[in-house]
């Protein structure tokens, strides 16, 4: 990105300046962000991680002379679209993971955060990344920005003595066994990465990320031991067959111990493995309690417990997402059924995509372009960004009078098609 390309909505000689930062503004332009989201310090191996991992050739800073007003950041990932599994022939989508977003509340309203948006896709789009993803501390936020609301999660406090989990019923005897966390964490992360793209949602991300995956800073605990991991062996080939890390918060009143066990993640290749994880992890001794935040809404283990109720799940929010090249981006992915519609997409914040887009596609690949030939769909971006992943329908956002069916068939075609058979998950935030 070319700094001296920013746009600001005053004059030259106006303040803030919207640049790049360099290694010498980090701590500044960092420590902006944290009083943003609240001024709690983070512990240091945590901050000196996020240093380690910030592209700072995608970070931008809103300078008020020397003080830092406004931020807003990016990850080069690869996305896991519907269509199935990466191949050599079909790699994993470029996305923009946006991130470390902010603005002092001394420079709210002023035209700040629209400015950098306005900056960051035009950057996105200048290094040929179809899509733009993002978890939003406020979503309030980032609809007039183009981004929907593509995937849901759901969070689970179990009763784990009134909680059962079903056997397969596959008649294999598994292995389980604790490891150390970060000992652990390569062959982990192989199987993570295997399973991972089966799921749209999933991101590839650069080397050095998966230690964030076994960040532990004793300060963030809340009174959880430190991580533990158990292992889970593959019975048919004899490698790992799943994984999950955990800590537990003892805790006792007059009638006896009533900790708790926090996952914080569960990963497995079998629906066997599956259910020896979570058998495990409902039998850890002195508590009463097993909570797991943000996992898929349809994952199996809703499917293994014999009282869901007793799960007490909760859905949330999962990722939002932008395309920020139309064409590219539905030609990237794959679909449920063949489909052929024209498209009338409206974006105001990047008019590059407004217009009519013809869709093709069929169990070959996509095809995605420009047409004159009447539309069947009309849409925002948002909505198509919401639709993206499968995890929303087409049909529930018309419900909600946010696509209109111009010919008559064409939204039950559409829908059909952008579906797919996994919910979309980001298994892990960013």
């Amino acid at each position: 990105m070319d700094a001296s390309n920013l746009p600001w909505n005053a004059s030259p000689t106006a303040s803030p300046e919207l640049r790049i930062i360099n290694a010498d503004d980090f701590e500044a332009w960092y420590a902006s962000l944290v009083d943003a989201f609240g001024g709690v310090p983070e512990a240091p191996e945590e901050a000196a991680l996020w240093q380690e991992l910030t592209e700072l050739d995608r970070s931008i800073g809103a300078f008020d002379a020397k003080t830092v007003v406004g931020s807003a950041g990016a990850f080069s990932f690869g996305l896991a679209v519907p269509g199935g599994a990466e191949t050599a022939e079909r790699p994993l989508v470029p996305a923009a993971g946006v991130t470390m977003v902010g603005v002092r509340s001394t420079h709210r309203r002023r035209g700040l955060l629209s400015a950098m948006m306005r900056s960051q896709l035009d950057d996105v789009r200048g290094r040929g990344e179809p899509v733009a993803v993002l978890t939003a501390s406020e979503p309030a936020i980032y609809g007039r920005f183009g981004y929907g609301l593509a995937s849901l999660r759901v969070s689970v406090t179990m009763d784990r003595h009134r909680v059962r989990i079903a056997d397969p019923g596959l008649g294999r005897e598994l292995r389980l066994s604790q490891a150390d966390p970060v000992e652990s964490l390569a062959v982990c992360e192989e199987l993570y990465a295997r399973v991972g793209p089966t799921r749209a949602g999933w991101l590839r991300r650069p080397a050095g990320w998966e230690k964030v995956a076994v960040l532990d800073p004793s300060s963030d605990r809340d009174g959880h031991s430190p991580l533990f991991c158990v292992l889970v062996e593959d019975p048919v080939t004899g490698g790992l067959g799943g994984y999950a890390r955990y800590a537990v918060k003892p805790s006792w009143d007059r009638s006896g111990p009533n900790g708790s066990v926090r996952v914080r993640e569960l990963y497995a290749a079998s629906p066997e493995a599956t259910a020896a994880l979570w058998r495990y992890l409902l039998d850890v001794d002195l508590t009463d309690t097993v909570t797991s935040a943000g996992r898929p809404v349809d994952d199996a283990l809703l499917s293994l417990v014999d009282d869901p109720r007793r799960c007490g799940p909760v859905v949330g929010d999962g990722i939002y997402l932008r395309p920020v090249e139309v064409g590219a981006a539905l030609g990237a992915r794959g679909y449920y059924r063949p489909v052929d519609l024209v498209l009338e997409v409206e974006d105001a914040f990047c008019p590059w995509n407004t217009g009519r887009w013809r869709l093709s596609a069929d169990g070959k690949g996509a095809v995605c372009e420009r047409t004159t030939d009447p539309a069947d769909l009309a849409l925002t971006v948002r909505e198509l960004g919401a639709a993206y992943l499968g995890g929303v329908t087409l049909r529930s956002l018309a419900t909600a009078g946010r696509v209109r069916e111009l010919r008559a068939g064409a939204l039950a075609a559409a829908s059909a098609a952008f579906a797919t058979d996994l919910a979309p998950w980001l298994p892990r935030g960013f």
